[in-house]
This record gives structure tokens, C-alpha cells and sequence, in this order.
């Protein structure tokens, strides 16, 4: 257990297309994650096909937001990603920022090489890990790199690749309603049933503390899939086929939810009631 002053190993996991615009509530809670007007940022645009772009919104939100610097780290190869000057520009980071895009291309460059491992020894430290869309995915041990959407879970329409591994036995999925998503993780995760999947609206965000503790931030919901217990014929379905999955156990947590990934039960709720801007607590668990 970890003492009131040691920091908490925290990810910050968005659902992509988080508001840059309005309040931008999900990027100021990254920077208050991250130190505040102390924070010193890193920004990883290596995901996105537009990375000039991708780095001149970050860095002008960041700094509007107020904070004391911040660098960028954009290796294009896997090899780059051994650079000196990038794996200690992550060594000395308080925050890790990776952008949407292709997380195909941040597993293919980072797992597994020194700039990998300064981001796993940046979250170990304390610094917050945040990472929106392909940025978000990358953060599990399992990734999905390809996948159908729809909501119907067929047999052989999605495939998973290794992910950076900052949280260990979930796959984690993005722009998870508005692109109809439920049925890509439905399949993978009951094929794998030792796997949990998180699902994660655009506009939201979960954030998790040393791999445990979970609050749900923003406007959208993050979906929770336990297929432990679940029935299934995918050892026996053909390809493209719709799944059998009888007995799963979905959570649907909103805002102001906090969920316990160990044990996979709600801990609280709190109801954020934005036109008088209090909070009401609607429910709390004792069995954590």
C-alpha cells in the first residue's frame, strides 16, 4: 500500500474525441493528474496520420491550460525508438500524452523497446499515462489491432495484437458506442475469457489508480465485460457466424461511477448534476 505521499501509478484512459474546445474538463483532469501548473508533458503523436497537427492542439490546450513545459517524443521507427534524448525526455516527464491514430503503429514501435519501457518506468514513478483513441487501446495487455463492428459478436471478424501492457488483464476499446463496438469485444473477450474488456465513449474517460480503483469521467459511459462464467460455442462456430454467449456480466458505469477492477464490483456513485452543480450519492458498495 502506498503512503499518502507516494504517488499512485495512474492511467488516464479517453474514449477519443474528448472536447478540446468547450472546457475541456478530461484534458484539464490530465493536466491536475499530471502536476498542474508544474506539470512537464510529453506528447506521442506517432499513432496519428496528421502528427504536426496532432501536436500543435495538445501542446497549445496544455499550455492555455497551464503548465510548466512540455516536449515531444515521435519516434517513426522501431529502432528511433531506442533514441537517447526521447527516452529521457519520458524519464524526466510528469504526464505521457498518446494521441489517436493507428494503435497498431504504437504496438509495432514502442512495445517491447527502451522508449516501452521509460513509459512503463514513467507509470511505475507515478506520472500519469494518458492516451486518447488508439492512444487509449495500446494502454492494456491485449489491444483489438482489427475488428468488424457492429453489435452482433460473430466468430473470426477481429484480432488482437500485444499492447504496451500498462494494465494487465483487460482489453481496452474505444469510440465504443458511437462506432457500434460492442459486438468486437463481446467476441474477443469470450473467446478469452480470462480477458476482461473495457469499452470506453468518446468524450470519456477512466481513470485508474495502481491498477485497481477506477472513476469514470465525461459525457459518455464506459462498459465493463466479464465473460468468466459465460457460455459460448466459439470453439465450435464458423467464420463470420453470430456467437452463442449466454451468462456474461456487463457494467454500465456513467460519470461518477468507481469500480473496483480487481474484484469487478461498483464501489460508489456519484450523480453530478450539472444545472445546479452539486453531487448526489446515489450508491455505495460495502463489498470492497
Amino acid at each position: 500500500m502506498a503512503s499518502p505521499s507516494t504517488p499512485v501509478p495512474t492511467l488516464l484512459i479517453i474514449g477519443g474525441a474528448e472536447d478540446r474546445r468547450g472546457k475541456a474538463r478530461i484534458l484539464r483532469r490530465f493536466v491536475k493528474l499530471a502536476g498542474g501548473k508544474n506539470a512537464s508533458i510529453v506528447i506521442i503523436p506517432t499513432a496519428s496520420s496528421f502528427q504536426s497537427e496532432v501536436v500543435s492542439a495538445y501542446a497549445k490546450l496544455f499550455m492555455k491550460i497551464g503548465i510548466a513545459g512540455w516536449d515531444v517524443v515521435n519516434p517513426q521507427t522501431r529502432a528511433q525508438a531506442s533514441d537517447p534524448a526521447g527516452v529521457a525526455a519520458l524519464d524526466a516527464a510528469t504526464g505521457i500524452f498518446m494521441s489517436g491514430g493507428s494503435q497498431l503503429r504504437l504496438s509495432q514501435i514502442f512495445a517491447g523497446t527502451p522508449m516501452g519501457d521509460a513509459i512503463h518506468r514513467a507509470h511505475r514513478r507515478g506520472a500519469v499515462i494518458g492516451g486518447t483513441s488508439a492512444g487509449a487501446s495500446i494502454m492494456s495487455e491485449f489491444m483489438i489491432s482489427l475488428g468488424d463492428e457492429g453489435v452482433t459478436p460473430r466468430q473470426r471478424t477481429s484480432q488482437m495484437s500485444h499492447g504496451l501492457g500498462l494494465l494487465k488483464g483487460f482489453v481496452v476499446d474505444q469510440h465504443f458506442a458511437q462506432r457500434q463496438r460492442y459486438g468486437r469485444l463481446m467476441s474477443l473477450i469470450s473467446m478469452s475469457p480470462n480477458l476482461i474488456g473495457i469499452g470506453i465513449d468518446e468524450d470519456t474517460a477512466l481513470e485508474v489508480q495502481d491498477g485497481k480503483r477506477a472513476v469514470v469521467h465525461g459525457r459518455g459511459g464506459v462498459y465493463v465485460l466479464d465473460c468468466r462464467s459465460a457460455i459460448t460455442d466459439a470453439p465450435e462456430a464458423r467464420s463470420g457466424a453470430p456467437l452463442l454467449v449466454s451468462g456474461a456480466v456487463v457494467h454500465s458505469l456513467p460519470a461518477g461511477a468507481t469500480f473496483d477492477l480487481e474484484k469487478l464490483v461498483l464501489v460508489d456513485f456519484v450523480e453530478k448534476h450539472p444545472d445546479v452543480g452539486i453531487t448526489i450519492t446515489v450508491a455505495q458498495s460495502s463489498r470492497v
